[in-house]
């Protein structure tokens, strides 16, 4: 009582049987002072308890531990401080050899930048640079850096921040600039990198080069190639001394992007069982008159239109089962329709705020939103842009396709006579002869196979190969379609159409309303679930059949491949470059340059790394740009550009966008699906010319009329 110590217990701490505590205390309380009578004073201390508890869980969630405690997996030990405005704290790191880098991580009550309210108090860190001049004397010899760090007016939430220096053995003092005398708690851990940022770019290059080739070669299938991609990436991170934890490694996994598409693969295999893509694969036959390309692009122009409301992945996990059943039914070569629908799904997506995740990161930054660049302001710019990118593409598309014989060269009869080959020899080996009935079930559909295949040969030997003429007679085969395809189960495709009416609902609510704080993930959970007990589905595994697990795999790997680059600082070289190249333009010239520097640095970037932390590294970076008064640039243009190259960029690849991944997946299950160079042929050109229509645009309205307020 007369030391006033708090004492607070580290809860969440591994089952090692051993507590840790921390003792606070106040130098202000003189040793007669009563703490416990005083409610007010016993108020403040219990705030400051609660601080510092909230500082103990924050740092057991990161699994960072203090001085005295490492984990067995990190061998990185947090120091554990408190400064006020006249208490400094100083670190010596002498433990650093020469030309090494230095990681500073430093976790406390900060703002996270996505606040309205300007801070008013702050962590200043000044990192400087020592020399010994003797045994026992030590003397700075200069400031090489100062690290300012906004602090949070409530101090709720613990926030992680790190930065790297290039610097010497080194001494770390620790400020706090405050409005009253309160005291911050905070918590520093420090690592020692040996490379160099350029070395660990020029190995992020190698990776990502190496993860390309297996992909583009068909070397291995492209999920493999992802996870030996990141898993390389890792290797290089423990070379390089910065080995991420376990946890740490899971966390950069986006699962929001992986229950949304979970979510909506089970809907649409529900959904399948109804028979409404055929039906409505025979309604599109009836419309089209028969015609292929009128037919094509209505197909991408709703394709567009639905992805400027909806996310991008849910519009193709909608539109591919339509589109594979409609092409059969037309004997036409589904691989090309499907290319030409995401290609404008990507188009369309970049038209308002909430089509694409660049988009949505965009509109969600505080700094531009102060600058005027609002969901409004926003929308109405791309949409106009993207509408001129929509007229110019679809005579493009037409001249990339004018040598391509979309028609199957067989008859219906044999196309769908080696289809049903080709699903039969999957659903053969994906059986798992466990068991001897399993066995024998194998063996009758390998022999179903060698049947097929003897049919196959007959056909062959005995039908005159010609390319097929668009369908004269189609109003004579309308009859006899909609007899073979037409509804097999309308109580399930009623209870279907209600639950996915309203999640694209839910999904248009969350985009329009954000107090409702349900995420696309779990609206697509929730909707997959309350399917399942509507649909009173009996065998639980003939539906997970139907989920493309490789495909949630390859976005697994995926994402940790990125975050490991990015952790070998390849987006931050890549946008601090890009920075240095507009600094080095002439001022006449800045605006124009900097435009199309930023645009297709942009889109060749998102064409081969994930667009989303490729823009949320890009954005800072062109704020700071607008912001020096040496360069003297508008920042509406340049955030602009961003947005088109990471949207539009998506096209060049088919790992450029989530929304190809999936397509292929899909069409792969169906036995149509297509590969790297396929959807880089027709991709990469339509990508080219996006962007260039996108890049006039900017070019006309922000240099020629001056829209840059």
């Amino acid at each position: 009582k007369k030391n006033h110590h708090i004492w607070c217990k580290h809860a969440d701490l591994p089952p090692t049987g051993v507590l840790t505590y921390m003792t606070l205390h106040d130098p202000s309380l003189g040793p007669g002072d009563e703490l416990w009578d005083n409610s007010a004073e016993l108020e403040r201390r219990c705030r400051l308890g609660s601080e510092v508890t909230s500082l103990s869980r924050s740092l057991s969630t990161e699994k960072i531990s203090p001085t005295h405690l490492m984990y067995p997996d990190r061998e990185r030990p947090w120091r554990m401080f408190a400064v006020s405005s006249t208490e400094s704290f100083s670190m010596n790191f002498t433990d650093f050899r020469d030309n090494a880098l230095l990681k500073l991580q430093v976790g406390g009550p900060f703002m996270t930048g996505m606040e309205d309210v300007p801070a008013q108090e702050y962590i200043l860190i000044q990192v400087e640079q020592t020399v010994e001049l003797g045994i026992r004397r030590r003397r700075v010899q200069q400031i090489l850096y100062n690290w300012t760090i906004p602090l949070h007016s409530k101090r709720n939430d613990q926030i992680l921040k790190t930065r790297t220096f290039e610097i010497a053995p080194i001494l770390v003092n620790v400020q706090a600039f405050l409005l009253d005398n309160q005291v911050v708690p905070l918590s520093m851990t420090r690592q020692a990198l040996y490379i160099t940022v350029e070395t660990q770019v020029l190995i992020a290059g190698l990776i990502l080069a190496g993860v390309y080739v297996l992909i583009i070669f068909e070397i291995v299938h492209r999920t493999l190639a992802a996870m030996l991609g990141s898993l390389a990436a890792l290797a290089a991170l423990a070379f390089i001394g910065d080995r991420p934890s376990l946890m740490t490694v899971v966390e950069w996994i986006d699962y929001e992007t992986l229950a949304l598409l979970f979510g909506m693969m089970i809907l649409v295999a529900i959904f399948s069982e109804t028979g409404f893509f055929d039906y409505c694969a025979v309604k599109a036959y009836q419309v089209s008159r028969g015609r292929v390309w009128p037919m094509i692009i209505i197909l991408c122009l709703i394709a567009a239109i639905l992805s400027a409301f909806l996310d991008n992945v849910t519009t193709m996990m909608l539109f591919t089962p339509v589109t594979i059943r409609l092409c059969e039914v037309l004997n036409l070569d589904p691989r090309h329709v499907l290319i030409a629908e995401v290609i404008f799904t990507n188009i369309g997506g970049a038209a308002t705020a909430v089509g694409d995740p660049p988009n949505v990161i965009i509109v969600s930054n505080q700094d531009l939103r102060k600058k005027g660049l609002d969901f409004a302001a926003f929308t109405g710019y791309m949409f106009l842009g993207i509408c001129l990118v929509l007229l110019t593409s679809f005579p493009f598309l037409r001249m990339l396709y004018w040598n391509k014989k979309l028609y199957n060269k067989e008859s219906s009869e044999i196309v769908e006579l080696k289809h049903e080959i080709l699903v039969w020899r999957q659903t053969a080996h994906r059986i798992n002869p466990a068991s001897r009935e399993e066995t024998a079930v194998k063996c009758l559909l390998m022999q179903k196979v060698l049947n097929l295949e003897s049919l196959l040969r007959k056909k062959l030997r005995t039908f005159q190969r010609q390319i097929s003429q668009e369908d004269k007679n189609w109003e004579n085969n309308i009859q006899e379609l909609q007899k073979k395809h037409r509804i097999t189960d309308k109580v399930l495709l009623v209870k279907c159409i209600s639950v996915l009416t309203i999640v694209i609902f839910m999904f248009f609510l969350n985009s329009f309303v954000p107090g409702i704080h349900l995420e696309l993930g779990w609206i697509a959970i929730l909707g997959a679930l309350w399917l399942l007990i509507l649909a009173d589905i009996q065998d639980f595994e003939i539906i997970l059949h139907r989920v493309e697990w490789a495909t949630l795999l390859f976005f697994a790997a995926l994402f940790v491949l990125m975050e490991a680059l990015a952790q070998l600082q390849l987006i931050d070289y890549i946008g601090e470059q890009t920075a240095l190249l507009i600094k080095a333009v002439p001022e006449a010239e800045r605006l124009a340059i900097a435009i199309i520097l930023v645009m297709w640095v942009s889109a060749l970037a998102s064409s081969l790394i994930d667009n989303i932390p490729f823009t949320a590294t890009m954005i800072p970076v062109l704020i700071n740009l607008s912001q020096d008064a040496d360069v003297n640039l508008p920042v509406k243009p340049l955030i602009f550009a961003l947005a088109m190259g990471a949207c539009l960029g998506g096209n060049g690849t088919l790992i450029g966008a989530s929304a190809n991944v999936v397509c292929a997946g899909i069409a792969e299950q169906h036995g149509y699906g297509f590969s790297f160079m396929e959807f880089f042929r027709l991709g990469f050109p339509m990508m080219l010319m996006t962007c260039t229509i996108a890049m006039c645009y900017l070019l006309a309205t922000h240099v020629g009329l001056g829209w840059n307020t």
